[in-house]
């Protein structure tokens, strides 16, 4: 009974997963999906995470720094000492020295050391710019999921258009086929001639390699888009939004940009002026002094042999002697060969270069917002004039089919009005997929694209 019921709990959950495997995506799922699997928005946010370990570091030299250390020396020869020979014999001349030797073959050492830094400029700046740093790296992040939008974005819709195309090549297949297969029929009969029946076997094949092409591009817009959203490729997709023109493409865009600061790139700008202008600070400010208090405690003891950790206060050759010290150093250059100066040089000549990189950016956030508004409002008025051409196309078609079903037409009618629904479909989506595609780079251009 037991076993009966594992095997159901695993039926259950093996039914689950392909449940999820299966279920399908709108376009605000894909683009969920993007951002918890997307290699490049991960990285993102990893290296949030790392600047903000380097943040933590940087605080931690301001810390105190505490240290313990253990020193063993064996004296294979014991250090000598030279001292005037007549500090042990008074009649020895004034210039003689006498070679003494001093200490014990073992000696060891065991404390603490501690310090903290007092003043540093270096450090007040390092800890500043570590956070200007997390600033830029959520920028980056950001960034980041707005190119992940835009790109799952484009893809999701590249597919969707790609699959009206396959519905109306279907139906044009469909009908067409209908038309060839009685004409054939008509042929057999003796009523129209074989060159009638080639010539829309011709036109049928046409749209069939034309099918097996938009097929193609189905599938590598599926798979792109199962690698923006970091969707194992192998695995199936299936698309539940559609396209719909009338509620996603109804008005004209302005060219002009409202605002180039709701741009991730300009922000990115901005926090490395702030970074750069920190440096040129930090450099100024590196003429100062750094200040930093130290201490040590420590015990010493020095033995004939190797018996170091024996201890008897009474005997001088097993005790441990105490070492405390306390001090302050201050460290400052003098001439550096003006090396600091040019450095500063350099730093403010960055700077400068991030204020035109800036200054170009504001043109180029402009003409991108121009070109997108420009190229949908073109689109969508092309995109109203092909969709009525299509609808005229395809009335034309449908009354050349009726008046050869009736006798009254021929196959050349059928075969011109088809090729003119197919040149209306063809440009139809192609307004389409301009005008979709021009809509997500103004939203992009404009810093709106991560708001929607």
């Amino acid at each position: 009974m037991k076993l009966n019921f594992t095997i159901l709990l695993v039926v259950i959950k093996s039914y689950s997963l392909f449940s999820q495997q299966q279920s399908g995506y709108t376009l605000k799922q894909a683009v969920d999906y993007a951002i918890q699997n997307s290699p490049n928005y991960l990285n993102a946010n990893d290296d949030l995470k790392l600047a903000a370990y380097r943040k933590n570091e940087i605080m931690a030299i301001g810390l105190p720094q505490i240290t313990g250390s253990f020193d063993f020396k064996y004296y294979i020869e014991i250090p000598t000492t030279l001292l005037p020979a007549n500090a042990f014999n008074p009649m020895a001349p004034a210039d003689a020295f006498a070679a003494i030797k001093f200490g014990l073959k073992y000696n060891s050492t065991a404390g603490v050391n501690a310090s903290q830094l007092l003043f540093s400029s270096d450090y007040l700046f390092g800890v500043k710019a570590a956070k200007e740093y997390i600033a830029l790296s959520k920028i980056n992040a950001q960034r980041t999921k707005t190119e992940v939008i835009s790109q799952v974005s484009k893809a999701y819709y590249t597919v969707l258009i790609n699959k009206e195309r396959l519905k109306l090549l279907d139906a044009n297949i469909e009908k067409l086929t209908k038309s060839y297969n009685e004409l054939k029929q008509y042929n057999q009969q003796g009523f129209v001639e074989l060159i009638d029946v080639e010539r829309l076997e011709v036109a049928k094949n046409n749209l069939t390699t034309e099918k097996e092409k938009v097929n193609q591009m189905l599938g590598i817009g599926e798979n792109l888009l199962k690698f923006q959203m970091g969707y194992p490729i192998n695995n199936p997709i299936q698309l539940t939004d559609s396209l719909n023109s009338n509620s996603e493409l109804n008005q004209e865009l302005n060219p002009m940009i409202s605002d180039v600061n709701k741009r991730d790139d300009y922000q990115l700008l901005k926090a490395q002026e702030s970074l750069l202008n920190l440096d040129v600070k930090r450099l100024k400010w590196g003429y100062l002094p750094t200040i930093a208090a130290y201490g040590a405690y420590q015990y010493n003891t020095m033995r004939p042999n190797a018996n170091i950790f024996e201890f008897d206060k009474n005997n001088p050759v097993k005790k441990w002697f105490p070492i405390a010290l306390v001090g302050v150093t201050m460290n400052f250059t003098l001439f550096d060969g003006l090396q600091r100066h040019y450095k500063i040089q350099q730093a403010k000549v960055t700077a400068n270069k991030n204020v035109n990189t800036l200054r170009n950016l504001e043109l180029a956030a402009q003409l991108e917002t121009s070109m997108a508004a420009i190229t949908y409002n073109n689109a969508l008025k092309s995109l109203a004039t092909n969709k009525r051409n299509m609808e005229l196309a395809k009335h034309v078609f449908e009354v050349s089919e009726k008046k050869f079903q009736q006798g009254v037409g021929n196959n050349l009618e059928i075969i011109n009005a088809q090729t003119a629904m197919r040149e209306a479909e063809i440009n139809y989506f192609n307004s389409l997929y301009d005008a979709i595609i021009s809509k997500i780079d103004y939203s992009k251009a404009t810093g709106a694209l991560i708001n929607k």
